[in-house]
């Protein structure tokens, strides 16, 4: 393999307290890793009335998951989480949001994470820390979120009623003070950390409504300081909500869609609700800001030798979610680029449900305008919406070879100099998951993260070994 390329895994802590800080080591570098990833918390066993699942159920869809490394000896558990360290409280002082207290779990358990760090760079490893971006209190994306004064809202005020990510608006103070301060705790309490891996530092659209968010009162401050109609973009936004929950049919998807693809679209779509590129490019400012404040407050704490790598949406999920490549490579030292198939067959099926709930369209002219939108399949993808749902765990993920490779090209074009490193999900059965690993290593010049150990059973170790040493 390359020199210039890197491979990193994701292992989150509770697999270093269950299997062992060397035996992990050995078994992802044995697997061609050259850096891992971790996160500031520790976990124990709980029940199931008051514990959350392991793995994630996201949303009720990822049911279906069970772990490929038996986690405590099995492969579904309920768990309680507690941070590593114990807070500096002054970092905190009068914020809304506050840290997790430590408990006896920090107290017994929370030296592990420092000692994996230190034995992981001891082997030559680089060592990131994954936090939320706005998420309080930041730990895991489970163990957290925002009071409804912080929440993002949809064009008419009011709160989706399904969402699968508990993100806070951008542009609540409250939230970017406490990210703030959770930063240079964490640059203090663990200054050996090589940089910080900033999950979902924009608005994920799993959902369609999740998509036409951000129009809380914090967003609209936020637009008046930066310079945006706020009441232009609400309206034009609202409009085209509006008119995607009645007013679709089968003739527009032929004429604007299906020929053309999403440039066409979005060309229809300016040319109606003007003030939609606007909110756009108003969104891409909001994460932005969020990310030029992580990186300040991050040389300001002493972490100015750290590294900064976002984690982001593809194109095109990267304009609804306003993750700019081109602004954010300008202040990060590269960017992850999510390769998540499973979610993108759960993504379109969400999108295409509530599509077909309000318009008078039919499911295939509406899965295949879908698939060309969303840019997932190499032909013309599954025939009937039905056919996408988050797969099985013996089930591939329903993503071409030729999509995956152009997500990521497209993503480094707009990012230029900074590297963009693919960022490919370990869920799934291990010859998918050798193909896709390959994808990824191959369709990014940088490298490759993998996410997460949790899936990365022996065998698919096994299988990033063979696909590394088949590129060297």
């Amino acid at each position: 393999m390359s020199s210039t390329k890197s491979v990193g895994i994701t292992v989150l802590p509770e697999y270093v307290q269950s299997e062992g800080i060397e035996p992990v080591l050995d078994r992802i570098q044995r697997a061609g890793a050259t850096s891992v990833t971790t996160s500031p918390y520790v976990m124990e066993l709980a029940d199931p009335d008051t514990g959350c699942r392991e793995p994630p159920i996201d949303a009720g869809a990822g049911s279906v998951r069970l772990l490929d490394r038996p986690l405590w000896g099995s492969r579904e558990v309920w768990v309680h989480a507690a941070p590593s360290f114990v807070p500096g409280r002054d970092w905190y002082q009068g914020l809304r949001y506050q840290p997790s207290a430590p408990t006896r779990l920090t107290e017994t358990e929370g030296q592990v994470v420092a000692r994996f760090i230190q034995a992981a760079q001891a082997r030559g490893l680089n060592v990131y820390f994954q936090v939320q971006a706005a998420i309080p209190p930041g730990y895991r994306v489970q163990f957290g979120g925002p009071t409804p004064e912080d929440r993002p809202l949809l064009p008419d005020g009011s709160f989706p009623a399904k969402r699968v990510a508990n993100n806070a608006s951008l542009a609540s103070p409250d939230v970017i003070a406490y990210q703030h301060a959770l930063i240079r705790d964490l640059c203090q309490q663990y200054p050996n950390i090589d940089g910080f891996r900033f999950d979902w530092p924009e608005y994920p659209p799993y959902e369609l409504d999740s998509v036409f968010m951000d129009f809380s009162p914090h967003a609209e401050a936020a637009a008046d300081r930066l310079g945006f109609d706020f009441p232009a973009m609400q309206q034009d936004v609202h409009g085209l909500w509006k008119f995607l929950q009645g007013s679709l049919t089968d003739s527009m998807l032929a004429q604007a869609v299906l020929p053309f693809g999403i440039d066409q679209a979005r060309r229809h779509i300016v040319r109606e609700y003007p003030a939609v590129l606007d909110w756009l490019r108003f969104k891409a400012a909001l994460s932005f800001d969020l990310l030029q404040g992580f990186r300040h407050t991050m040389d300001q704490a002493g972490g100015a030798s750290m590294a900064m790598l976002p984690n982001a949406f593809p194109p095109p999920w990267s304009t609804a979610s306003g993750f700019d490549f081109q602004q954010n490579g300008t202040i990060s030292q590269g960017i992850c680029v999510k390769l998540y198939g499973m979610h993108w067959a759960m993504m379109l099926r969400s999108y295409g449900d509530q599509l077909l709930q309000t318009n008078q369209v039919s499911s295939a002219q509406l899965v295949q305008a879908l698939v060309k939108l969303l840019d997932i399949a190499d032909d013309q993808g599954h025939s009937q919406l039905e056919d996408y749902r988050y797969p099985e765990p013996h089930e591939p993920h329903p993503c071409g070879t030729e999509v995956q490779q152009r997500k990521i090209r497209h993503a480094q074009q707009a990012a230029g100099a900074c590297p963009v490193l693919a960022l490919a999900h370990a869920y799934g059965p291990v010859d998918d998951f050798e193909r896709r690993f390959a994808i990824a290593l191959a369709a990014s010049d940088h490298g490759v993260l993998v996410n997460r150990y949790a899936y990365l059973a022996d065998e698919k170790l096994d299988a990033m070994q063979r696909v590394i040493a088949a590129t060297e």
